[in-house]
Protein backbone atom coordinates (compact mmCIF):
# COMPACT_ATOMS: atom_id res chain seq x y z
CA UNK A 1 0.00 0.00 0.00
CA UNK A 2 2.80 2.44 0.90
CA UNK A 3 4.55 1.89 -2.41
CA UNK A 4 1.51 3.35 -4.25
CA UNK A 5 1.45 6.52 -2.13
CA UNK A 6 3.98 8.46 -4.28
CA UNK A 7 2.06 7.54 -7.41
CA UNK A 8 -1.25 8.66 -5.86
CA UNK A 9 0.31 11.96 -4.73
CA UNK A 10 1.72 12.48 -8.21
CA UNK A 11 -1.76 11.98 -9.74
CA UNK A 12 -3.41 14.37 -7.24
CA UNK A 13 -0.78 17.09 -7.82
CA UNK A 14 -1.04 16.58 -11.59
CA UNK A 15 -4.81 17.05 -11.51
CA UNK A 16 -4.45 20.17 -9.37
CA UNK A 17 -1.92 21.67 -11.76
CA UNK A 18 -4.04 20.80 -14.79
CA UNK A 19 -7.08 22.52 -13.30
CA UNK A 20 -4.99 25.53 -12.26
CA UNK A 21 -3.61 25.99 -15.76
CA UNK A 22 -7.14 26.32 -17.18
CA UNK A 23 -8.02 29.26 -14.91
CA UNK A 24 -7.62 32.89 -15.95
CA UNK A 25 -5.57 34.68 -13.24
CA UNK A 26 -7.18 38.04 -14.19
CA UNK A 27 -10.64 36.72 -13.29
CA UNK A 28 -10.79 37.10 -9.55
CA UNK A 29 -14.32 36.59 -8.22
CA UNK A 30 -15.81 39.44 -6.26
CA UNK A 31 -18.13 38.83 -3.34
CA UNK A 32 -19.74 42.22 -4.06
CA UNK A 33 -21.24 41.35 -7.46
CA UNK A 34 -25.00 41.69 -7.12
CA UNK A 35 -24.68 43.51 -3.80
CA UNK A 36 -25.20 47.20 -2.98
CA UNK A 37 -22.18 49.48 -3.06
CA UNK A 38 -20.59 49.86 0.37
CA UNK A 39 -21.71 52.85 2.41
CA UNK A 40 -19.15 55.66 2.14
CA UNK A 41 -18.71 59.39 1.73
CA UNK A 42 -15.46 60.84 0.35
CA UNK A 43 -14.46 64.47 -0.01
CA UNK A 44 -13.55 65.76 -3.48
CA UNK A 45 -9.99 65.57 -4.72
CA UNK A 46 -8.09 68.84 -4.73
CA UNK A 47 -9.35 71.26 -7.37
CA UNK A 48 -12.72 69.53 -7.82
CA UNK A 49 -16.01 70.47 -6.20
CA UNK A 50 -17.84 67.13 -6.08
CA UNK A 51 -16.73 64.25 -3.87
CA UNK A 52 -18.21 60.77 -4.13
CA UNK A 53 -20.57 58.89 -1.83
CA UNK A 54 -22.67 55.76 -1.97
CA UNK A 55 -25.75 57.99 -2.28
CA UNK A 56 -24.40 59.41 -5.56
CA UNK A 57 -24.49 55.91 -7.03
CA UNK A 58 -28.15 55.32 -6.18
CA UNK A 59 -29.52 58.11 -8.32
CA UNK A 60 -31.09 56.02 -11.04
CA UNK A 61 -28.36 56.06 -13.68
CA UNK A 62 -25.96 53.29 -14.63
CA UNK A 63 -22.40 54.42 -13.97
CA UNK A 64 -18.79 53.32 -13.80
CA UNK A 65 -16.62 53.71 -10.73
CA UNK A 66 -12.92 53.73 -11.59
CA UNK A 67 -10.35 53.28 -8.84
CA UNK A 68 -7.18 55.11 -9.90
CA UNK A 69 -4.09 56.96 -8.70
CA UNK A 70 -1.75 59.48 -10.29
CA UNK A 71 1.26 57.26 -9.44
CA UNK A 72 -0.28 54.28 -11.28
CA UNK A 73 1.17 53.77 -14.79
CA UNK A 74 -1.60 51.40 -15.95
CA UNK A 75 -4.12 54.08 -14.87
CA UNK A 76 -2.46 56.47 -17.32
CA UNK A 77 -2.75 53.84 -20.07
CA UNK A 78 -6.51 53.34 -19.58
CA UNK A 79 -7.28 57.04 -19.05
CA UNK A 80 -8.08 57.84 -22.73
CA UNK A 81 -10.71 55.08 -22.69
CA UNK A 82 -12.35 56.61 -19.63
CA UNK A 83 -12.41 59.98 -21.41
CA UNK A 84 -13.99 58.29 -24.43
CA UNK A 85 -16.66 56.54 -22.33
CA UNK A 86 -17.45 59.82 -20.60
CA UNK A 87 -17.85 61.60 -23.97
CA UNK A 88 -20.17 58.78 -25.09
CA UNK A 89 -22.52 59.55 -22.21
CA UNK A 90 -21.45 56.93 -19.69
CA UNK A 91 -21.21 58.59 -16.26
CA UNK A 92 -17.75 57.81 -14.89
CA UNK A 93 -16.92 58.43 -11.24
CA UNK A 94 -13.43 58.35 -9.80
CA UNK A 95 -12.28 56.84 -6.54
CA UNK A 96 -8.77 58.21 -6.05
CA UNK A 97 -6.66 55.71 -4.08
CA UNK A 98 -3.95 56.80 -1.61
CA UNK A 99 -2.79 59.78 -3.61
CA UNK A 100 -1.21 63.13 -2.87
CA UNK A 101 -3.76 65.95 -3.36
CA UNK A 102 -1.49 68.08 -5.57
CA UNK A 103 -0.44 65.08 -7.69
CA UNK A 104 -3.98 63.97 -8.55
CA UNK A 105 -5.10 67.54 -9.30
CA UNK A 106 -2.15 68.01 -11.67
CA UNK A 107 -2.77 64.58 -13.25
CA UNK A 108 -6.43 65.32 -13.99
CA UNK A 109 -5.60 68.82 -15.26
CA UNK A 110 -2.90 67.47 -17.60
CA UNK A 111 -4.67 64.34 -18.92
CA UNK A 112 -8.26 65.55 -18.83
CA UNK A 113 -10.96 64.78 -16.30
CA UNK A 114 -13.45 62.08 -17.34
CA UNK A 115 -15.01 61.94 -13.89
CA UNK A 116 -18.40 63.35 -13.00
CA UNK A 117 -17.47 63.07 -9.32
CA UNK A 118 -14.15 62.12 -7.75
CA UNK A 119 -13.66 61.09 -4.15
CA UNK A 120 -10.31 61.20 -2.36
CA UNK A 121 -9.69 57.89 -0.57
CA UNK A 122 -6.49 59.07 1.14
CA UNK A 123 -6.18 56.15 3.58
CA UNK A 124 -7.57 53.45 1.27
CA UNK A 125 -10.37 52.34 3.64
CA UNK A 126 -13.18 52.83 1.12
CA UNK A 127 -11.25 50.96 -1.57
CA UNK A 128 -10.82 48.05 0.83
CA UNK A 129 -14.59 48.05 1.43
CA UNK A 130 -15.05 47.82 -2.35
CA UNK A 131 -12.77 44.76 -2.41
CA UNK A 132 -10.06 46.50 -4.42
CA UNK A 133 -6.87 44.46 -4.91
CA UNK A 134 -4.93 47.26 -6.59
CA UNK A 135 -5.31 50.05 -9.08
CA UNK A 136 -6.81 50.37 -11.56
CA UNK A 137 -10.11 48.61 -11.09
CA UNK A 138 -13.42 49.52 -12.69
CA UNK A 139 -16.93 48.69 -11.49
CA UNK A 140 -20.26 48.89 -13.33
CA UNK A 141 -23.00 50.03 -10.94
CA UNK A 142 -26.71 50.04 -11.80
CA UNK A 143 -29.08 52.90 -10.99
CA UNK A 144 -30.07 51.32 -7.68
CA UNK A 145 -26.45 51.31 -6.49
CA UNK A 146 -25.86 47.59 -7.04
CA UNK A 147 -22.45 46.37 -8.29
CA UNK A 148 -22.94 44.43 -11.53
CA UNK A 149 -19.42 44.01 -12.83
CA UNK A 150 -15.82 44.34 -11.67
CA UNK A 151 -12.85 44.66 -14.02
CA UNK A 152 -9.38 44.28 -12.54
CA UNK A 153 -6.46 45.98 -14.26
CA UNK A 154 -6.29 48.62 -16.96
CA UNK A 155 -9.13 48.76 -19.44
CA UNK A 156 -8.31 48.00 -23.06
CA UNK A 157 -10.35 48.59 -26.21
CA UNK A 158 -11.31 44.90 -26.05
CA UNK A 159 -12.50 45.19 -22.44
CA UNK A 160 -14.60 48.26 -23.18
CA UNK A 161 -16.20 46.69 -26.28
CA UNK A 162 -16.72 43.20 -24.85
CA UNK A 163 -17.24 43.71 -21.12
CA UNK A 164 -17.92 47.25 -19.99
CA UNK A 165 -20.24 48.52 -22.76
CA UNK A 166 -22.33 45.31 -22.86
CA UNK A 167 -22.71 45.45 -19.07
CA UNK A 168 -23.70 49.14 -19.18
CA UNK A 169 -26.14 48.59 -22.07
CA UNK A 170 -27.74 45.58 -20.36
CA UNK A 171 -28.11 47.48 -17.08
CA UNK A 172 -29.66 50.46 -18.88
CA UNK A 173 -32.16 48.07 -20.49
CA UNK A 174 -32.92 46.47 -17.12
CA UNK A 175 -31.45 43.14 -18.21
CA UNK A 176 -28.81 40.99 -16.51
CA UNK A 177 -25.19 41.39 -17.53
CA UNK A 178 -24.60 39.04 -20.47
CA UNK A 179 -22.58 35.94 -19.62
CA UNK A 180 -20.17 36.63 -22.48
CA UNK A 181 -19.23 39.93 -20.80
CA UNK A 182 -17.57 37.83 -18.06
CA UNK A 183 -17.55 40.57 -15.49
Amino acid sequence: MMRYLPFALFIIIGIGLAVGLTLNPREIPSALIGKPVPEFALPPVQGRSDGLSSGDLKGGEVALVNVFASWCLPCRVEHPLLLQLSRQGVPVHGLNYKDEPQAVARWLDDLGDPFKRTGADRDGRVSIDWGVYGVPETFVVNGAGQILCKHIGPLTDYDVANKIKPAVDAARAGKPVPAEAKC
